[in-house]
C-alpha cells in the first residue's frame, strides 16, 4: 500500500488499524440495539425493515445506522481517503484506481432479518485494486476478525486474540470441507461441490464463510453466483492474511474499484488455484 499521511493521534499503521477495529465494534453495537429492540418489542425484525433496494435486497434501519457510524468515523480518521459504502448510492458505482475504504455496513441483512446472528460489519482498505486490510465483525457472536496479506490474520473472541492460519490443503481421497451458503446454494455451486469426494458441508452466513476458511475450519468456499465488491473485500483481506486465496474461475485474483461493481464467480480456498486439479 502506498504511504498515506495519518491524522494527528494516529502515529502508525497499527494505530489506524486499531481505530478501525473499534469503529467496526461501535457500528456492530448500533446494529445490535436495533436487533434487540425488534426482538423484545414484536419478536420479529420486520419493524427494522425499511424497504427493498432496486436489486430486491432488503434495507433496514441497522444498515443505515452502521453506514452513518462507519462513514463519519473513517472520514474523521482518514479524511484524505475516499469512502465507498454499499449504502451510498452516489459513491458505489464510481470506479476507483487509488486508495479507498470499501464498506458493507451490514453484510447478511437476510440473516439479520431471520435472527440467525450470522451477519457482519465489513471494512476494507483497497489500494491499486487489491484489499490491503480488512475487518469483519459479527456483533451477535462478538467475533472480530482482521488481517491483510502483509500482516497476517487474527480473531478476537471474548477478549482472547488468536492468530489465524488456513488448514493444510486436503490431498486426494481426503475429506474436503466445503462452505455452502445458506441463502445462495444454486445449481452451478452444487455441481462444483459434486466434483469433490468425500465432502463435508460447512454452513455459515455472510462474510463468515471466508472466515471459516481463514480459521482452518473449512477448506473451500465456492461462490458461483452474483456478489458485489463490498461483499468480499474485507473478508478476502482476512483470508489472504491467513495464507489463503480468493480467485475467479480462471484463477485470477478478485479486483476492486472496477467500473462494474459486480464480482465474477469466485472460489475462496486454503490452496492456490493450481492445487484444485486433484478433483475429478
Amino acid at each position: 500500500m502506498r504511504p498515506q499521511p495519518l491524522p494527528a493521534g494516529l502515529h502508525d499503521t497499527a494505530s489506524l488499524h486499531a481505530a478501525v477495529l473499534e469503529l467496526a465494534v461501535t457500528a456492530g453495537r448500533a446494529i445490535m440495539q436495533i436487533y434487540a429492540a425488534a426482538q423484545s418489542e414484536v419478536g420479529t425484525t420486520a419493524s427494522a425493515r425499511l424497504a427493498d433496494k432496486s436489486d430486491g435486497s432488503p434495507l433496514t434501519q441497522a444498515d443505515l445506522a452502521a453506514h452513518a457510524i462507519l462513514c463519519q468515523g473513517l472520514a474523521a480518521l482518514t479524511p484524505q481517503i475516499p469512502v465507498v459504502s454499499e449504502e451510498d448510492a452516489q459513491a458505489v458505482y464510481q470506479p476507483h484506481t487509488g486508495c479507498f475504504w470499501l464498506l458493507d455496513p451490514l453484510d447478511g441483512t437476510k440473516e439479520f432479518l431471520a435472527f440467525s446472528g450470522e451477519f457482519t460489519v465489513n471494512i476494507a482498505l483497497i489500494d491499486a485494486g487489491a484489499p490491503q486490510f480488512g475487518a469483519v465483525y459479527a456483533p451477535a457472536l462478538d467475533d472480530l476478525y482482521w488481517g491483510g496479506r502483509e500482516m497476517g490474520a487474527f480473531r478476537r473472541q471474548q477478549s482472547a486474540v488468536q492468530a489465524l492460519r488456513v488448514a493444510a490443503p486436503p490431498g486426494p481421497g481426503q475429506v474436503v470441507r466445503m462452505v455452502a451458503s445458506k441463502s445462495h446454494l444454486n445449481a452451478e455451486t452444487s455441481r462444483f461441490i459434486g466434483g469433490f469426494s468425500p465432502v463435508e458441508l460447512v454452513q455459515a452466513g455472510s462474510s463468515l464463510k471466508f472466515c471459516r476458511v481463514a480459521e482452518g475450519s473449512a477448506d473451500i468456499y465456492p461462490r458461483l453466483a452474483p456478489t458485489c465488491e463490498w461483499d468480499t473485500a474485507a473478508a478476502q483481506a482476512v483470508l489472504e492474511g491467513a495464507g489463503g486465496y480468493v480467485y475467479d474461475t480462471q484463477g485470477q485474483p478478485l479486483r476492486y474499484g472496477k467500473a462494474a461493481v459486480r464480482n465474477p464467480s469466485f472460489i475462496a480456498a486454503s490452496m492456490p488455484y493450481a492445487d484444485l486439479a486433484f478433483t475429478p
